[in-house]
């Protein structure tokens, strides 16, 4: 990531907007807003193999789920913040994850420009080829800025999606368990 360009371009931005880059309180804002970027879209160029640490799964066949992990996204529609919480199940084929990698797998794609639905996928399809496990069930319920500071303008609308891969497709019973559990 250029910092000194984004910088550059969010001065103009604040020129275009009708705005004096040169006033008081806005003489740092534009290296603030590069810098801002850093961390806003810091999933690209990351790889999510790279932060998985496996175990053996000691023969543990049953569900596990982390549910209500916090995200913040960037719509790439308008540029307008979503954000939520995501859970997530699996049911593990020999190998388990370490329980602070799947935070970190939301963290890795949720920090791009996204839409709600790519992201759920994402996550559900990166955790199923990663631990090859027997099924995966993603849920994501987020607002969006973009519906609520434009558009329609509905403060309390919340978009919920959700990917199933393996049992948690196949088996309604699984998948009912998993959205009973997270609930």
């Amino acid at each position: 990531m250029n910092l000194q360009k984004i910088e550059q371009l969010a001065k103009e931005l604040i020129q275009e907007i009708g705005e004096n880059p040169d006033r008081e309180g806005l003489k740092k804002t534009p290296i603030r807003f590069a810098k801002s970027f850093e961390k806003i879209f810091g999933g690209y160029g990351q790889d999510p193999s790279s932060i998985m640490t496996e175990f053996d799964s000691e023969n543990y066949d049953e569900m596990i789920i982390c549910k209500s992990i916090d995200f913040y996204s960037t719509c790439e529609h308008h540029i307008q913040p979503f954000f939520g919480k995501v859970s997530i199940g699996y049911i593990p084929n020999k190998k388990i994850v370490g329980i602070s990698k799947l935070p970190r797998l939301v963290e890795i794609f949720s920090r791009r420009l996204q839409n709600q639905e790519r992201l759920t996928q994402q996550i559900a399809n990166a955790l199923s080829e990663l631990l090859n496990a027997k099924g995966v069930a993603v849920v994501i319920k987020a607002k969006h800025l973009c519906m609520m500071s434009r558009g329609v303008e509905k403060q309390n609308s919340v978009m919920i999606t959700s990917s199933c891969n393996g049992l948690f497709k196949k088996n309604a019973k699984t998948r009912s368990e998993f959205l009973r559990l997270i609930e």
